[in-house]
């Protein structure tokens, strides 16, 4: 079992432990973490009480935050004739159809988000096994097939953010950076659970949001109070 730095062990020192706290309370926790010399990313991590093996229990969308993710995405778009040109004129930094499916086949991935208008869909569905495991695989329930590229574009710029939950019933997703003020990471977290929270399935019994905890780049997680 790897030890704790001592870096580490400070900071444990700052939490309240496995006990949740309100979130104003979790939030200054964190940023009182600091100590580095980059400026951290901040991520949220939700554990709900879902079935996995349902279809109709998969938790999966995209939220626009209020404050942004404090990052440039890089978003390329799948698109011809005029929704192209919306898509470039909307600042996306590739835009293309086989040329831009050949790029990706041959290795190219210097990008965050990946949309395509549907008819484009025919060239993009060969692209799932290179661009599926990385989370970029086009889906019209995240909006990343749309017709309105211009809008998605400006969305995913603007910190719009995309989840979906894996096996263990976990969301994960990024609310920030250490940077942030705290009433902006607050507003941030907030917006983010209370959109997960109407995404709750109506086949779920029981506790949806069974936790919540969040951390820094390299900090311990401090538990939330839902």
């Amino acid at each position: 079992m790897v030890k704790p730095t001592k870096a580490m062990k400070a900071m444990l020192a700052k939490t309240p432990g496995k006990d949740p706290v309100p979130l104003q309370q979790a939030v200054e926790i964190l940023k009182k973490f600091g100590g580095r010399k980059f400026d951290q990313t901040v991520e949220i991590h939700m554990n709900l009480g879902i079935d996995n093996s349902q279809a109709d229990q998969i938790v999966r969308g995209s939220v626009v935050l209020p404050h942004g993710i404090g990052k440039t995405q890089r978003v390329v778009v799948f698109a011809k004739g005029e929704l192209a040109k919306a898509a470039e004129e909307a600042g996306a930094d590739a835009v293309g159809s086989d040329d831009l499916a050949k790029r990706i086949k041959e290795g190219w991935m210097d990008f965050d988000v990946c949309i395509a208008s549907p008819d484009m869909m025919g060239i993009v569905g060969p692209l799932g096994k290179v661009l599926g495991p990385r989370g970029l695989m086009p889906s019209p329930r995240a909006g990343t097939v749309t017709t309105d590229v211009s809008k998605a574009v400006k969305e995913y710029k603007a910190g719009k953010v995309e989840f979906r939950n894996d096996k263990g019933g976990n969301v994960h997703a990024v609310v920030g950076k250490l940077s942030f003020d705290e009433t902006k990471l607050n507003e941030n977290i907030s917006a983010f659970v209370s959109f997960v929270q109407s995404l709750k399935p109506n086949t779920v019994r029981g506790t949806y949001i069974k936790s919540i905890a969040i951390c820094a780049t390299m900090s311990p997680s401090v538990r939330v109070a839902g």
